[in-house]
């Protein structure tokens, strides 16, 4: 259910989920600012770049606060801040100034921590959703406002999985604002989403097929597995199992673009 009125709202964010989350909310929200990480340097080029939510904050015409870290007496213009994968800690002293809601893609108290979405798929959970909870000092332990599920399809990857917790965020939010009621986490069951490690990206062929394309799934569209396939290394972008075998589907030779397993094939003869 969304608000009888427009809301006033800051958002807190960088990475792209938290981008998602920002231009929806101001499909229907007045965005008083953006408060994101500062320009940082990106891709293959390292050049200094903008975080994703800053390009859209700028693109609809929101201010933007870039701090190095969050200090008291910012001028957020809003009493109420949502704050979706913005990657810097808050500290109590600026917390305490107004209410800031968390916006988490994972079924709290399991996948508290950085990579939730990716940590769900590679441990081959059917379901999955977002979670609405105050910011605390606790890593993702603050009260809860709002829970919703979704299943994930077999097919679903860490793209399609957040672009469905942005658009249930966003529906939670309405849901509960103004004025959130909040229900203390259930400590019992808490587990945690460590942030993706090269390690991480490195396929074991002793693992099951399945376990493999979990991996892929999860590490899709935005990181990429990593392995060698006819002596070659590769990032594996997308697979399938098909006879008890994982059969890539879209890979990327080290220096080239993305193609077809079969077109990688035909690059070898």
């Amino acid at each position: 259910m969304r608000p009888a009125e427009p809301l006033k709202l800051a958002v807190a964010a960088t990475a792209p989920f938290g981008a998602d989350v920002l231009e929806r909310l101001a499909a229907h929200h007045e965005i008083t600012a953006l408060l994101t990480r500062p320009d940082a340097p990106r891709g293959r080029g390292r050049r200094t770049g903008a975080p994703p939510a800053k390009e859209i904050a700028e693109r609809l015409g929101i201010p933007v606060l870039q701090p190095t870290r969050p200090e008291p007496g910012l001028d957020l213009g809003a009493d109420t801040v949502i704050v979706a994968a913005y990657g810097l800690l808050i500290p109590e002293d600026v917390l305490s100034e107004r209410l800031w809601l968390n916006v988490h893609p994972s079924l709290l108290p399991r996948w508290r921590g950085a990579a939730p979405v990716e940590r769900t798929i590679m441990a081959g959970d059917t379901e999955t959703g977002v979670t609405i909870h105050r910011t605390v000092k606790e890593l993702d332990a603050g009260p809860i406002a709002a829970q919703g599920s979704f299943p994930i399809g077999e097919r679903d990857d860490a793209g399609v999985v957040y672009a469905k917790s942005a658009e249930l965020a966003v529906d939670l939010l309405d849901a509960v604002l103004p004025e959130p009621a909040f229900t203390p986490q259930d400590e019992e069951g808490a587990t945690y989403a460590e942030k993706i490690t090269a390690t991480d990206r490195e396929l074991d062929w002793s693992s099951s097929p399945d376990e493999l394309l979990n991996r892929i799934r999860a590490l899709s569209p935005h990181i990429g597995a990593r392995a060698e396939l006819d002596g070659r290394p590769v990032t594996i972008w997308k697979a399938r199992v098909a006879g008890a075998r994982l059969e890539p589907l879209e890979v990327q030779p080290d220096g080239k673009r993305r193609m077809t397993y079969d077109e990688f094939q035909r690059g070898l003869r």
